[in-house]
């Protein structure tokens, strides 16, 4: 873990600018922390990986071989860590998370249902169903600040399954992020169950977001919502990938798996088309994250967590004015700067006064007014440079 800090310590803005991504390249010259990739490179394995794809000469369409190690490197992945042996057969390759929910609203939802989305929300999730002809229900999370941590609302899922069928009838799908983008909240097998018997309940489907997975911290338990009892593996399919992770996102490959043979004969009748828009070097990818870059994925979830615990740190004792709970998951936070009373959009003012570039947290739903989502995935002292401009932003702001 010590070569790991100090490798992604030694990390510059500069260096960062020079790559130029999407992340560093949007906002010049400000610090990036909205869209959610992290700044340390990608395993050692995954390299390697590439260069065996330039050697075969895989520009063409993807081989068998290939899919086929991904498939088996998944259930393996999600064997190892989580207890689902799931067979490879069951898993299938997608190009991203979202194009796996385009799929499962056109295909396996009746036309006219509802989405059923807890909010705060991961951006896109509050725009896509609409582009399928859904109407959005949010179901807002609430902050449970005495305990640090956030409640799902059981009886507004209640309420909403209640008429998210077609003209009013029950049913609906429930997206489930698990963690929950933005707020890093990793659901309970208790929670998890009683949101089953609601979703069975009316006759619901569950749409089981798992990308960020791998990134859970001390003291949480990520539980694959498919797994949970009879019903969910009826009523749910899964969508993961190792983008977040194993900070791949450009490659464009993910996963989804299917927990009864039902889903997965439909799946193959419709959407043949969907499962071929992996690019082959996210496949190779995938295999190699999952077989041989554990190590990484260990070092680095130390080092975000170490991040997440300054973060926390940080705001607590120099800026108590905010609203900040430590996230169970992913590398992304969530801060409520709603008593700072600054005029008008919250991520515009850091922007603007700090040069940060914050998620604007309207986009997550109406809950996310005020707030700004952090992306921590960043080299610590690049970290605190921000926190140093935060907190001096927001205490202008407060006139402190």
């Amino acid at each position: 873990m010590a070569d790991t800090t100090a490798a992604y310590d030694s990390i510059t803005r500069a260096s960062l600018e020079e790559k130029a991504s999407t992340k560093w390249s949007t906002y010049p010259g400000k610090i990036g922390a909205f869209v959610a990739e992290m700044d340390y490179g990608v395993a050692e394995p995954i390299r390697q990986v590439l260069k065996d794809l330039d050697a075969r000469d895989l520009y063409g369409y993807p081989p068998a071989d290939i899919v086929t190690a991904l498939r088996e490197a998944t259930a393996g992945f999600y064997a190892q860590r989580y207890g689902w042996n799931i067979a490879a057969d069951h898993v299938d390759t997608i190009s991203d998370v979202l194009s796996g929910l385009g799929a499962v609203l056109d295909v396996f939802a009746p036309a006219g249902g509802k989405v059923i989305l807890p909010t705060p929300a991961y951006m896109p999730f509050m725009t896509l169903p609409g582009m399928h002809d859904r109407e959005i229900v949010e179901v807002p999370l609430h902050r449970n600040d005495a305990a640090g941590r956030w409640d799902f609302d059981f009886a507004a899922l209640d309420a909403a399954m209640a008429t998210g069928g077609p003209d009013g009838t029950s049913g609906g799908v429930l997206i489930m992020c698990n963690p929950h983008n933005p707020i890093g909240k990793v659901y309970s097998r208790e929670e998890m169950e009683q949101i089953a018997a609601i979703v069975a309940k009316h006759g619901g489907r569950v749409f089981s977001d798992e990308i960020h997975a791998p990134l859970v911290y001390d003291g949480a338990e990520h539980v694959p919502y498919a797994t949970i009892n009879a019903d969910t593996a009826a009523h749910t399919i899964t969508a993961t990938s190792h983008s977040k992770s194993f900070n791949t996102p450009g490659l464009k490959c993910a996963q989804i798996l299917f927990s009864n043979d039902e889903d997965l004969a439909l799946w193959q009748k419709k959407c043949v088309f969907t499962s071929h828009g992996a690019s082959n070097p996210g496949i190779m990818a995938g295999t190699a994250a999952y077989t041989k870059g554990l190590d990484w994925l260990a070092a680095t979830k130390d080092y975000l967590q170490g991040n997440r615990d300054l973060v926390a740190q940080r705001l607590s004792e120099e800026l108590p004015e905010v609203v900040y709970i430590k996230p169970s998951g992913t590398y992304l936070g969530w801060i409520d700067c709603s008593a700072l009373g600054i005029d008008g959009n919250v991520q515009e003012y850091f922007l603007e006064h700090a040069g940060i570039a914050f998620t604007d947290g309207e986009l997550c739903g109406a809950v996310g007014a005020k707030h700004v989502r952090l992306n921590q995935g960043l080299p610590r002292p690049i970290l605190n440079e921000l926190l140093d401009r935060f907190i001096a932003s927001a205490k202008e702001a407060l006139g402190k």
